[in-house]
Order: C-alpha cells, then structure tokens, then sequence
C-alpha cells in the first residue's frame, strides 16, 4: 500500500487555525470563562457563544480563531484549562471540508460533524 506523505514543497498554506470550544446549557458559563480568559491571554479572536447548532457543529460552541504562531501557547493552555469541555481545533487552509474532516485535532471525546454544511472552496476568515 502506497500512502502519500506530505513534504514541506506540498503542505497547503496554513493561514491560521480555529478552536471551538463545546459547551451546554449546563457548562455555557464555563465554556464563556475559558474563551474570555484565553481572549484576554492570547492575541486571538474570541466568536460569539453560540447557544444553537451553527455550521458542522453537533454542539453549542465558541470559536477561537488564531494565527499559526500562537498554536505552541495555546494549544497546551486550552488542554491545562479546558477542564473537560471537548475542543475541536483545526487549521485554516482555505479547504473547509478537508480542514474539518481530515486534519481535525480533538482535546476530549471526538463528535460527530455535519461534513454537509461544508465545501471545498477557499472561505474568509478574520484571524
């Protein structure tokens, strides 16, 4: 079995990346302390808190959305923080489809997504 491996020359580009932090109607005031302490922290953009299902989301969420230099700081203080919300991180590369579905990284249980709402065509994002 051949499998293709990914050198620097053929990585995509990778603009920034977006962590959505889970939640419910049990754990909303949590969720929102941990996003406005690491927006306060870390040089990054805090979304709304979104009490509904929006995009792929199987659950409420809030997006962190990221520039890459920030990915060694944050990363681990959201696992030291998180204190058992699920995290979905992923990169932005302009391939939304392919950001969530193939190189999503999970802090807590994996969930499923709505791949449906997604597309292959390049997205704006404010990082």
């Amino acid at each position: 079995m051949d499998i293709a491996i990914a050198t620097a020359e053929t990585l995509p580009r990778i603009k920034g990346f977006h962590a959505h932090v889970y939640f419910d109607a049990q754990t909303l005031e949590q969720a929102r302390a941990l996003c406005q302490t690491a927006a306060r922290l870390f040089a990054l953009k805090m979304g709304r808190m979104h009490e509904q299902l929006v995009g792929p989301h199987p659950d409420w969420s809030c997006q962190l959305a990221f520039k890459p230099e920030l990915f060694g700081e944050l990363i681990p203080w959201l696992a030291f923080n998180r204190n058992g919300l699920v995290v979905l991180i992923h990169p932005v590369t302009g391939n939304d489809l392919v950001d969530h579905r193939d190189r999503a990284m999970w802090m807590g249980a994996v969930r499923p997504l709505d791949l449906s709402t997604l597309t292959e065509e390049p997205g704006q994002y404010d990082l």
